[in-house]
């Protein structure tokens, strides 16, 4: 029976090659095949989803526009719209069973809901726009529909190479169009795309010559429909909306100048591909050895999507590293080590019960540690103007960072919160050991510009930290010593204390 369904599977899904098939309508257009019955089961279904997931009047835009969008793909009578806006309201939730049901008979969906998901997908980035909101709804209605993580990611690689594939051109082609182009105004915008890592050039300025390209390549995995509306200029420039104007994601971004206190920022990539997610991981600090570059500390950050780590103020992140290890060195012949030990079990982090011998260490890392506070933040903030002006395309942003790189993404966030509009940007946030302030208020300021899950990884017996952050900490609480006290579906937080 397994061995069926999965042949079934693979029948409905598209071929990663392109080849094998010559109409690929149906994969595309398999939710209009659904019983009317069917397809409204499946709208309802992600309407109370997303009444579910997004409840702040800062999404109350998102949500109304993408159902309303869901009904026409589904071609579902407009008549459908004020049962839809109550289940966006709220109402709803304890149909969610008798949804699914419907769906899952369904002859079309009882091999495998695979199809139906990507379908969702397709809907999601059609306008060029890959929302982080609708991603967390796909992965939610995914859950429920019991399609596996792993298809979801396998589908928008291949939705996202074959996109991407469709606006490079041959070397030939590529030469004649700048031919035609030498003078004109949109030079320069080429410019720009030459200089991007990989060669690759703006689509946006390709015109009709790489539309046969977009159709070709997009029609293999959107169907003929798909193929038709992407080889238009709209379809052009909607591609050019999704994965940036340069067409290098975050590769090509370099800062090339101070920006207020920093010196230095850019992105490296961590993977190879191209995808319709992408995550950034900011590491905390850098030591000699094993954990030298900004890379190391995420060899073992899974596979999946576009990574980039965040190279930023390595010149004092290494001073930090520097001052760690010596500090940490000190203690170990010290005669104040039983009473460091006795600190440490009895959980007191206060600058009150500190070992006198330990605070006479301090000036070891005090001054690198507070210029690494501050950098840490300036940081942050401009990787919130990065992330704001979309030098990633419009596509979802997951991030993840330990000690002072969780610092960064903090302040990241703070700013993305500061401006109205930001919403969609961040998907999943991953915080180890962060040096912030870990009371409520600060959060629940934040949290409205992340769509999914906010993890915050902690651990009361982070001495060092305690340590680092013992001046303050009698005056605040520190969210990498303890969990975040906030009633949110999207606030996690994971007691790292056992390892």
């Amino acid at each position: 029976m397994e061995e069926k369904q999965s042949h079934a599977d693979a029948d409905l899904s598209p071929d990663p090659g392109g080849a094998g098939t010559e109409d690929h309508g149906p994969e595309k257009m398999i939710s209009r095949q659904l019983t009317e019955q069917s397809r409204f089961a499946f709208a309802a279904l992600c309407g109370v989803s997303l009444g579910q997931l997004f409840v702040g009047s800062e999404n109350s835009v998102f949500k109304e526009r993408y159902l309303q969008g869901l009904v026409q793909w589904l071609d579902l009578d407009e008549s459908v719209m004020p049962v839809m806006g109550a289940f966006l309201s709220g109402l709803g939730f304890e149909g969610i069973d008798t949804f699914l049901s419907i769906l899952q008979a369904d002859p079309l969906v009882a091999a495998g809901a695979t199809p139906v998901i990507q379908d969702l997908v397709s809907l999601s980035v059609k306008d060029g726009q890959y929302d982080a909101r609708a991603r967390v709804l796909i992965r939610h209605v995914s859950c429920l529909l019991r399609v596996s993580p792993q298809q979801l990611e396998e589908f928008e690689e291949t939705l996202g190479e074959r996109l991407r594939e469709a606006g490079e051109e041959s070397e030939e082609e590529s030469s004649r169009r700048r031919r035609r182009e030498r003078g004109r105004k949109l030079r320069r915008y080429l410019l720009i795309g030459l200089a991007t890592v990989g060669g690759g050039t703006v689509i946006g300025v390709t015109g009709g010559l790489a539309a046969p390209l977009v159709a070709a390549g997009a029609g293999a995995v959107l169907g003929a429909g798909g193929a038709a509306a992407l080889g238009s200029a709209a379809g052009i420039a909607i591609i050019a909306s999704l994965f940036g104007a340069a067409g290098a994601g975050l590769t090509g971004y370099k800062m090339n100048k101070c920006v207020g206190a920093i010196e230095e920022f850019e992105f490296r990539p961590m993977s190879s591909g191209k995808h319709l997610h992408l995550t950034v991981a900011v590491t905390g600090w850098l030591c000699s050895g094993k954990y030298s570059s900004f890379q190391a500390p995420w060899c073992s950050l899974g596979e999946c999507g576009e990574q980039y780590c965040l190279v930023w103020e390595s010149r004092f992140l290494r001073d930090l590293g520097s001052a760690m290890t010596s500090l940490l060195d000190g203690l170990v012949s010290m005669v104040a080590q039983e009473a460091l030990k006795y600190t440490v079990l009895s959980g007191i982090v206060t600058a009150l019960t500190w070992p006198a011998s330990l605070l006479a260490a301090a000036s070891v890392i005090d001054n690198p540690w507070c210029v690494c506070l501050n950098r840490s933040a300036e940081v942050g903030k401009h990787l919130a103007q990065v992330l704001r002006s979309r030098q990633q395309g419009q596509r979802p942003v997951s991030l993840i960072g330990f000690s002072l790189g969780a610092r960064v993404i903090y302040y990241c966030l703070q700013e993305l919160a500061s401006d109205k509009g930001s919403e969609g940007v961040v998907e999943d946030v991953v915080l180890l050991g962060a040096p912030v302030d870990g009371s409520e208020k600060s959060w629940e300021r934040m949290v409205r510009v992340v769509a999914g899950k906010i993890v915050n990884g902690y651990c009361r017996g982070d001495w060092l930290l305690g340590f680092l952050y013992r001046s303050s900490a009698a005056q605040l609480s520190v969210a990498g010593l303890q969990p975040i006290n906030i009633q949110d579906r999207r606030i996690i937080n994971v007691d790292l204390s056992s390892v």
